[in-house]
């Protein structure tokens, strides 16, 4: 090759690297301009969800009881999702502030062990009014500034819980068998006003409520061993793992995906191997 030749084929190379690195940064910024709401943002897989969603260009709300770690550039409102005016209070003040909303991640929710026999009617209604209900109040205050966005979305954040049965998970489990549900009704009633409405499915996440679960344990170690290995993968599903997946679901990149349940559970729900050994 002569000497033209090789300079032209650097530069054609260059110019390759050049856009490779333009898309690159691209796909890093796709959600800039965009304005979110993360609910239950202020630990765990709110708190990953919210800053995945900053880093990739979004302007992020964050609605919780204690959003103190809710550092810049995120923003922090305190909101109890189980009460309306709390969360109307909270979303007005949050969409006024990002001038909009056009991304929702209801994230908020709460934990509960036992068979039914175990919890009370009261806790039953508890649970159910945060993870549930929780998720209507607040959807009901953001879609008025849903409707006004061309990119509108909302990922509801369920459970492994909705679609396999977990011993000592009986009030947990109804109530994201509920999430996910709500997920696919509010999917076909919003679709032509242009909101997406999807929701993920994580398996056990290593989060500070699954942190103060084998605390609790009497053998914690022996519980973490357990809790690792009903999952195909053999370890806890990560909290940026299943951001990833909640920040996928909200771009724009998944324009054409509505009413999907995505699961992050390192193959719990699908997968069933043969023990080791055999």
């Amino acid at each position: 090759m002569n000497g033209e030749g090789m300079n032209n084929a650097q530069r054609n190379a260059d110019e390759q690297r050049d856009g490779d690195a333009s898309r690159d940064t691209n796909e890093l910024r796709d959600l800039h301009g965009l304005k979110a709401v993360v609910t239950g943002g202020g630990s765990g897989i709110g708190l990953a969800t919210a800053r995945l969603l900053a880093a990739r260009g979004a302007d992020v709300a964050v609605l919780d009881l204690k959003p103190d770690q809710a550092k810049a550039p995120l923003r922090g409102y305190t909101a109890d999702v189980a009460d309306q005016l709390s969360v109307a209070a909270a979303v007005g003040r949050a969409a006024s502030d990002l001038d909009g909303i056009d991304i929702l991640v209801n994230n908020a929710g709460i934990g509960a062990i036992g068979t039914v026999e175990d919890n009370d009617d009261a806790e039953w209604e508890r649970v159910l009014g945060i993870n549930v209900l929780g998720m209507v109040r607040v959807s009901r205050a953001v879609l008025p500034y849903l409707r006004e966005s061309v990119h509108a979305s909302i990922v509801n954040t369920c459970s492994i819980a909705a679609t396999a049965g977990l011993p000592q998970r009986a009030l947990y489990s109804a109530s994201k068998g509920a999430v996910q549900s709500l997920t696919l009704a509010m999917a076909a009633d919003h679709v032509r006003e242009g909101i997406r409405v999807n929701c993920v499915n994580p398996g056990t996440a290593d989060t500070p409520w699954v942190g103060r679960l084998l605390d609790q344990a009497v053998d914690p170690e022996a519980e973490r061993t357990a809790l690792n290995a009903r999952q195909p993968m053999g370890r806890l599903v990560a909290a940026d793992e299943v951001a990833a997946a909640i920040a996928y679901l909200a771009s724009p990149a998944a324009a054409s995906i509505t009413g999907t349940a995505l699961a992050v559970d390192g193959g719990m729900q699908g997968l069933r191997l043969r023990p080791v050994g055999q």
